[in-house]
């Protein structure tokens, strides 16, 4: 995973923009044709990560 990973989060923005490196860097090994046998579920994972990380960034706008 990305190097963002080993550092711990100091605030939920932080936190999110982990996450998302991780979800880039997943989506990348996915579309390079990287553990062809997990593909489907690995795609859906990462489309749940994106979605789910869109929420949070909503949320967090509008309380801000």
């Amino acid at each position: 995973m990305s190097d963002a990973s080993a550092e711990a989060p100091s605030s939920v923005a932080e936190l999110v923009r982990q996450l998302q490196a991780d979800r880039l860097w997943l989506l990348r090994h996915i579309d390079s044709g990287a553990w062809p046998r997990w593909r489907l579920d690995l795609a859906a994972l990462e489309r749940e990560l994106g979605e789910l990380l869109d929420r949070v960034g909503e949320r967090s706008e509008a309380q801000d």
